[in-house]
């Protein structure tokens, strides 16, 4: 059986969570947080969340346990079988997490977690999106999914991160710039949360905040 390691709170530990939902694959949770533990460092080289045990050892990198997935277990496919398909596919998800997450995550610390942004950062981060949203539209088809007709692994990863982006960009300047840039998204989003996987990430997310808004 597949262990799922680390915490809800993340959106790389919560779309291996859809995936393993979605694929209808056997697993458990074990919760995890980042650290430079030597016992931990034997299971995820950079001491970071998610990695996976499986039955030959442990994979971290959330991408790459999405690809080990789909090639592992067959059923329920979330990636096209065409080839120039599958790799738009994966275009997408590249674009959302390195052109788009990584530039909104700068904003976290002062939207989620108490912390502060410098105004410097916010304009950067503000510039970026601007330009990376405007390539996204041109990536996606929103009918309803992402890629089309058909629910894929970049939908798992797109749901996440795009309702993230647009509560820090609301919080940090007064506008939600994903459905600034995405008309579609609200109806997207229904249909992602119409899906019995997602219901359970996002209550499970829900409780890991609340935990953690505690302490």
């Amino acid at each position: 059986m597949i262990k799922l390691c680390g915490f809800a709170v993340s959106n790389y530990y919560n779309k291996t969570k859809l995936v393993l939902l979605e694929k209808g694959i056997e697993f458990s949770e074990e919760f995890v947080v980042p650290s430079q533990d030597e016992s931990l460092l034997k299971r995820s080289p950079l001491g970071k969340i998610p990695f996976i045990e499986t039955e030959h050892g442990c994979l971290s990198e959330s991408q790459v346990i999405l690809e080990y997935l789909e090639e592992q277990y067959p059923n329920n496919p979330l990636y096209p079988v065409d080839i120039y398909e599958r790799a738009k596919c994966r275009e997408l998800i590249q674009h959302l997490e390195l052109n788009i997450e990584l530039h909104a995550r700068r904003l976290y610390k002062e939207v989620f977690f108490g912390g502060s942004a410098s105004d410097e950062t916010k304009a950067e981060v503000k510039d970026r999106l601007e330009i990376s949203l405007k390539g996204l539209v041109r990536l996606t088809k929103f009918s309803p999914f992402i890629l089309g007709d058909t629910f894929t692994a970049a939908d798992c990863v797109a749901w996440l991160h795009l309702s993230m982006v647009g509560i820090a960009t609301q919080k940090i300047y007064g506008v939600d710039m994903v459905a600034q840039a995405i008309p579609e998204i609200e109806s997207y989003n229904k249909a992602v949360e119409n899906r019995s996987s997602a219901q359970k990430v996002a209550a499970d997310r829900a409780i890991a905040m609340a935990n953690l808004m505690k302490k």
